[in-house]
């Protein structure tokens, strides 16, 4: 039989302990599709003691996870640990460096590092491999790197995390506001302790930076990522999209444009009839546009233990295999300079609203500010009449300029009759 393919893992937490049991428990299908037994040989964790639901005798244990890399039976490095610095990073860069593949689940680390990674895994001649760092189960790196490769692609945009997508569905099918959608999210463990990660975008950013590197063909470029979370929509807000015809979801968008790669994560009214619109729950949704394919739509489950686990065994059958892609797509002197598109230059539709005091007038000067910005508008929505409280009015903007809109909120929440900020979410035709 040919030599077993040997693994170190780094990282014995929900994903590291997916990926074991997944090598166990397919272990004859894995050899098969890998054409060579895939074993791990080595971990590394901080708590010897903790039981994992794994069996761990017989494997070799190190603490520190730069060690693990210098171990001379370990053929490939499986980095779950996470984090964009620290042991995560030491362990990786020392992985390269010693000529070892390395696999990793750790969206953050490729966005802020990525470029600097890729260029020691090409100089060292070994693979970076990194399914598991988007969308958890579904393929949507190799979709794109590989699947598509013959495609310019115009847009990639999705659903990349599935703890503002589950928020948002409870809140729009139970009328419930973000903050207590949210503590339940956490009793049922769907959301962190500490959610911020999650509920200000900085995850699906992450991963928008690599789908947009994949997509575009050049140097990741996280710092370019507009970025805006969850926290602000409120169920009133959801209610109005409903009556508008649209779903408000957290979208990371990337599209080329003639000045660049335009980059943002923030929430977005979908027409209730695109496919996207009706992905719920926890679940992942990928949306890629190609000049020969058109439109391709990726969805599933974004994260837990065997989604991740999947996407990391599917990389290491690919090593197993000798199957091995540059780590962007292209080779680093082939990779594009386009430009990133800062946010005050995007274009669109926008959904506004504001509370106001129901008096005589106040329409006129809210559509007095926004005529003198040059925004026109689609549609407006007033419910009832009660003279001298405060009142939702809601207004729809035909395409007009991010930095024209935002001038105008601006002087709309310095008028009076105006009792608290604006509320701006932006409009995707699909």
């Amino acid at each position: 039989m040919t030599r077993p393919l040997s693994i170190g893992i780094a990282g014995l937490g929900t994903v590291g302990g997916g990926v074991m049991t997944m090598l166990r428990q397919n272990a004859d299908l894995i050899t098969a599709r890998a054409g060579r037994p895939i074993a791990v040989t080595a971990i590394s964790a901080r708590d010897r003691s903790r039981d994992r639901g794994v069996p761990l005798s017989g494997l070799r244990w190190y603490d520190d996870p730069v060690a693990l890399a210098g171990d001379a039976g370990v053929d490939v490095v499986v980095e779950v640990i996470g984090g964009s610095d620290g042991p995560a990073k030491a362990l990786v860069e020392a992985a390269l460096a010693a000529g070892k593949p390395v696999v990793t689940a750790n969206k953050a680390l490729l966005a802020v590092h990525g470029a600097t990674l890729a260029a020691a895994a090409e100089r060292h001649g070994v693979a970076l491999a990194f399914e598991a760092a988007v969308a958890g189960g579904i393929p949507a790196i190799k979709a794109l790197r590989e699947g598509l490769a013959g495609n310019r692609i115009s847009r990639v945009a999705g659903i990349l995390n599935g703890t503002c997508n589950y928020i948002l569905t409870v809140m729009r099918e139970r009328g419930l506001e973000f903050a207590e959608v949210l503590a339940d999210a956490q009793k049922l463990g769907y959301a962190e302790a500490d959610p911020a990660f999650d509920v200000d975008g900085i995850d699906a950013a992450h991963k928008l930076a690599i789908l947009a590197a994949l997509a575009f063909g050049r140097p990741v470029d996280f710092a370019a990522v507009h970025v805006e979370g969850i926290r602000q929509v409120s169920a009133l807000d959801i209610a109005f999209a409903g009556e508008l015809g649209y779903r408000i979801k957290l979208l990371g968008i990337a599209r080329a444009t003639e000045a660049g790669i335009e980059t943002r994560v923030h929430p977005c009214m979908v027409p209730q009839a695109a496919p996207i619109a009706r992905v719920d729950g926890v679940f992942n949704a990928v949306v890629a546009e190609g000049d020969f394919v058109g439109r391709v739509m990726l969805e599933g489950r974004g994260a837990g233990a065997g989604p991740t686990a999947s996407a990391v065994v599917a990389d290491l059958i690919d090593i197993a295999r000798g199957r091995a892609t540059p780590v962007w797509g292209a080779a680093a002197d082939a990779l594009s300079a386009a430009a990133s598109v800062p946010m005050s230059a995007h274009v669109g539709a926008y959904y506004l609203r504001l509370m106001v005091v129901d008096r005589p007038g106040v329409i006129a000067d809210v559509t007095a500010v926004l005529r003198d910005a040059g925004i026109s508008l689609e549609s407006m929505l007033q419910r009832g009449r009660s003279p001298g409280e405060a009142v939702p009015v809601v207004l729809v903007t035909h395409e007009t300029g991010e930095a024209a809109m935002r001038g105008a909120l601006a002087r709309i929440a310095e008028l009076g009759a105006v009792l608290e900020p604006p509320a701006l979410i932006r409009i995707e035709p699909a």
